[in-house]
């Protein structure tokens, strides 16, 4: 008999969730979902959740954090008894703290931390003394990267119950990339957001046409959407570089794949929020490397477990800007070593970072719950 997985999330509308979809898809077992911005009529119960889920929010945003907790873990006691799952897995901490009371059906529960849920101070100030209960019911937590797990055990979480996997990137999608043979074309994948540093990416760029005589084949491609977006492409304007940075707007994963197969080198300079927001490890960072591109980043979050620097890519301090921008020039002087790291990081990820080992993980992490609890 297969099987049975319960699986609670807040969204999976959101644009940045696809890889909470692509892992539901791939799990090998019978998977329930319900999501908190969901209502479907002709599902009464998870309905409910979403009702529950919304009266939460409210509670959470009136300081009301112990009675935030009820609506939503009575309904996934519902759900529990309706479904009976054999393991409930929870995505984003900050979500499991308004169904954590679940726990007293006996039922094992996982809860996937991903980035800002661990270090954002929104949830880390607020939701300190909650998170610290939720640790006492948890079976298991999963981070991505080892100052989440550090900072949860700070919390309370056990240090037995943590497990490091990043997200990965899907291998049946990001390939081909040939960065010898491209002009300099340097991409940025993620939204427009502070921890991702756009802005940071964009003056690097500009620094780089003082540091290279190929200045003017350079280009800057940034995909996304998102509320630093006006701000950085008035940057664009008052640098007067319209001709040489584009940005088109979100795009769909397989022109993602074709943006980085016209690509010299992957950009990002990550970076900590002024509210202590931190990557995870970014998924577009390991899609690149998997697609075959050398990647320019920080030592921000994850981001070292992917880039091993002057291997796969080089790494620059957060709010460096002229390393970056060196580290650019030198990946347009030089297409042999975008060629070689690009290839190095290719294999790396391959071997260690594709939606593939997460799954392979999370499913292990699953089994065992699931044994330990017959």
């Amino acid at each position: 008999m297969t099987a049975r997985v319960l699986v609670l999330a807040p969204t999976r509308r959101a644009r940045t969730e696809t890889f909470v979809r692509a892992n539901l898809a791939r799990l090998p077992f019978a998977v329930e979902a319900c999501f908190g911005d969901e209502i479907p009529c002709r599902e009464p119960l998870k309905a409910l959740y979403g009702l529950a889920v919304l009266i939460s929010k409210v509670c959470t945003r009136l300081g009301w954090l112990r009675l935030a907790t009820l609506p939503a873990s009575i309904v996934a006691v519902l759900l529990v008894r309706r479904h009976r799952p054999d393991v409930v897995m929870v995505e984003f901490g900050f979500h499991a703290v308004r169904v954590m009371e679940l726990a007293r059906t006996g039922v094992p529960l996982a809860v996937h931390f991903r980035g800002a849920d661990a270090s954002a101070e929104r949830y880390l100030k607020r939701l300190e003394q909650r998170y610290r209960r939720l640790f006492q019911l948890t079976s298991a937590v999963i981070v991505k990267n080892q100052i989440m797990r550090s900072r949860l055990i700070a919390l309370g979480a056990p240090p037995a119950q943590l497990v490091i996997s990043p997200s990965g990137a899907d291998e049946q999608r990001f390939q081909g990339a040939t960065p010898a043979s491209m002009p300099p074309r340097f991409l940025a994948v993620g939204r427009f957001v502070s921890k991702k540093g756009p802005m940071d990416t964009l003056e690097a760029f500009a620094l780089l046409r003082g540091l290279t005589d190929q200045a003017d084949a350079c280009r800057l491609v940034m995909v996304g959407d998102g509320p630093l977006l006006p701000v950085v492409q008035e940057r664009v304007r008052q640098l007067g570089l319209e001709q040489l940075v584009q940005f088109p707007g979100v795009l769909p994963p397989d022109a993602v794949v074709e943006e980085m197969r016209r690509a010299r080198a992957f950009v990002q300079h990550s970076r900590t929020a002024e509210d202590g927001d931190e990557e995870g490890c970014p998924v577009s960072v390991m899609e690149a490397q998997l697609c075959g591109l050398p990647v320019v980043a920080t030592r921000h979050g994850g981001i070292p477990d992917v880039v091993v620097d002057q291997q796969t890519g080089r790494l620059v301090e957060e709010g460096d800007r002229l390393a970056m921008a060196e580290a650019m020039a030198l990946l347009v002087d030089r297409p042999d070593l975008a060629a070689a790291w690009g290839a190095a990081g290719h294999r790396r990820a391959q071997a260690q970072f594709t939606v593939a080992h997460h799954v392979d993980q999370i499913t292990m992490l699953l089994n065992d719950l699931m044994g330990h609890s017959r």
